[in-house]
């Protein structure tokens, strides 16, 4: 079991109590709790091993059982192709979906059931929109404990079927995830589980810092860290990791954090920035991973933003496709679109707030393999780009009929034999049903031959090209 030199302290108003019970508010306020690890002098820390979550074990919650699965040691990779493309020179990704389940939670799934096998539990429980839920389950399958998955009726259907896979107990509750939370909170009181939800479980914190440390061994201490924001306990995590780092003397600067949340739900950055924030978050958004009305860690994060003389802001689902779209095309790394966002916040940033020559890091928490939306929306992309081809095809038969009459066999040759001979008289056909053109037999066999109504959409279609 943990040992008594670690305690737990209000972020609020600095009370200090015990970590048992396991709780997530201060008896005293209602604040936060977070753990106080009493922190070694400075320069008596010194890391060793293998770049792994667990090299930081002796600044994480003391256990026994250490579950893992080769989480952590994450690349941070260097995106000169899109910094380029974006006017910024030193522009970096912690690519956290290179974790074991695609995600950075597994990094706080190690930790949770590990410290719940030392707390002698059999089951846990965690209302999730996704992330959590699919690592949490993974862990628990291998710390051979039962995970009871609460998750709202919009969730990533890949998230989904990594729970079924690890053979999680899984329930929809409610519309989005504030109401899982509810009753994730109430279940663990009424039947002892462990209280594995991010926003209920101290712990969660403790292991995302880790990425922070993870940044400076491989880099140093940027000058910007963005993250996105859904309860608002991800963007602390990382500010706690990077003061601890200077409290125990191994830096001496600190980043400044932005947080980043959907204009359809973005109770965090409205209370920030004084606006008055929407009485619903629009569930369409693609950023299912924070899609969160009331976050529970919202004073956190502003702790976080605040103190780190940080920013807040907003970025569109058109932003955050788009920026998706242009990371996996410039830098192989397929983002899920809470993640992009971090990329799209950048780009609205560039100038005024972050200069061009600024060392920033984007954070990707997870796959975009994960999230349902962008896989139908590259479907959709492909369709269009489907049908482009098909009007690409059609105009090279009217260019060539309007060149002189000819016969199916001799456009296929012409078309440099890239479809089928079936293809190409569909295509014909379907001209010709449109009155472009106009087929008549000769010599046995059929010819065929543009019409003036033909050549007036051909010189439409050369006409739009000239445009674009």
């Amino acid at each position: 079991m943990p040992q008594n030199s670690e305690v737990f302290e209000c972020t609020r108003c600095g009370t200090k109590s015990s970590i048992y019970p396991l709780r997530n508010n201060c008896l005293k306020c209602g604040g936060i709790l977070q753990y106080n690890l009493n922190l070694p002098q400075k320069g008596a820390i010194k890391f060793s091993g293998p770049l792994t979550f667990w090299r930081y074990k002796q600044l994480l919650p003391r256990v026994s059982h250490m579950i893992s699965l080769g989480e952590g040691g994450t690349p941070l990779h260097k995106a000169d192709r899109l910094a380029k493309t974006m006017g910024f020179t030193r522009l970096y990704m912690k690519d956290e979906t290179r974790n074991p389940t695609n995600s950075y939670r597994d990094r706080a799934a190690a930790l949770m059931t590990s410290y719940a096998l030392d707390s002698g539990a059999e089951a846990l429980v965690c209302a999730t929109n996704g992330n959590m839920g699919a690592s949490l389950a993974a862990y628990a399958a291998k710390a051979e404990l039962t995970s009871h998955v609460l998750v709202p009726k919009v969730v990533d259907v890949g998230k989904l079927a990594q729970m079924i896979a690890y053979d999680a107990v899984i329930e929809e509750t409610g519309d989005i995830v504030d109401d899982a939370i509810q009753k994730a909170s109430a279940l663990a009181k009424e039947t002892g589980w462990y209280q594995a939800t991010a926003e209920l479980n101290p712990l969660v914190v403790e292991a995302q810092k880790t990425i922070s440390y993870e940044i400076f061994e491989q880099f140093e201490v940027p000058q910007w860290v963005i993250v996105s924001m859904g309860s608002g306990g991800t963007i602390y995590s990382l500010w706690k990791g990077f003061r601890e780092l200077k409290e125990l003397g191994l830096t001496k600067s600190l980043p400044r954090m932005v947080g980043v949340q959907t204009e359809g739900c973005a109770p965090i950055v409205n209370t920030l920035t004084k606006e008055s924030a929407p009485t619903t978050c629009n569930p369409s958004t693609r950023a299912l991973a924070i899609l969160v009305g009331e976050p529970l860690q919202s004073e956190l994060a502003i702790k976080a933003i605040q103190e780190s003389k940080g920013l807040a802001v907003t970025v569109s689902d058109t932003d955050i496709l788009a920026a998706e779209l242009q990371v996996a095309k410039l830098e192989g790394v397929f983002a899920e679109p809470a993640s992009a966002a971090t990329v799209a916040a950048l780009q609205k940033l560039k100038g005024d707030q972050i200069s061009s020559d600024a060392s920033v890091v984007c954070l990707i928490t997870g796959s975009g393999l994960k999230a349902t939306d962008v896989l139908q929306a590259l479907t959709k992309k492909q369709k269009t780009a489907g049908l482009g081809l098909a009007v690409s095809t059609k105009q090279k038969i009217l260019k060539i009929l309007s060149e002189r009459d000819t016969y199916g066999y001799d456009l296929w040759k012409q078309l440099g034999r890239i479809m089928t001979r079936a293809a190409v008289y569909q295509h014909l056909n379907e001209l010709a049903d449109r009155g472009l053109v106009v087929g008549y037999e000769e010599k046995d066999k059929k010819f065929f031959r543009i019409t003036e109504r033909g050549r007036k959409v051909l010189a439409a279609f050369d006409e739009i090209q000239l445009l674009m």
